[in-house]
């Protein structure tokens, strides 16, 4: 999980495998989708105070590497690759905590800032870059690395 700013770790349930004896490939998105709501809590996106302001996911895909079977207790990665003016570009990955390093899945999605009441995309303020910076390079912004 070495470069992803945020890694989330838990258990494999018994009823996300299909009757392949899988993983089924939905789960996957779920997978990332926990991974990328942490990430928005580490960088004050995902607030629970009422705002008009918030991320909303434009796109989403997933490469399938190798199957994930039940037990498995697994750890999912977020990055985020690129900043464009409203949107950016997040990188995720999906490991056994047995094996972090040998990737089972990796997928990407395109997240816009949205304001929700004009239902119009929003540039990305200049404090929200600075905290997805802060997470993307610990170093050069002085802030510490931390992991969830």
């Amino acid at each position: 999980m070495k470069g992803y700013g945020v890694v989330v770790r838990f258990a494999m349930h018994w009823g996300e495998m299909d009757a392949l004896g899988h993983a089924n490939n939905a789960r996957y998105f779920t997978w990332f989708e926990s991974a990328r709501i942490a990430y928005f809590e580490r960088v004050a996106l995902a607030s629970r105070a009422p705002s008009p302001l918030g991320p909303i996911l434009a796109s989403a895909s997933c490469d399938f590497l190798r199957p994930v079977v039940f037990p498995c207790e697994l750890v999912v990665g977020a990055r985020v690759s690129a900043m464009r003016t409203t949107s950016f570009t997040m990188r995720y990955a999906v490991a056994s905590a047995a094996e972090p390093d040998v990737c089972c899945a990796r997928g990407s999605g395109v997240v816009v800032l949205y304001d929700y009441r004009a239902r119009t995309k929003v540039p990305i303020p200049d404090d929200l870059r600075a905290r997805i910076e802060a997470v993307e390079h610990p170093r050069r912004s002085g802030a510490s690395p931390r992991r969830r």
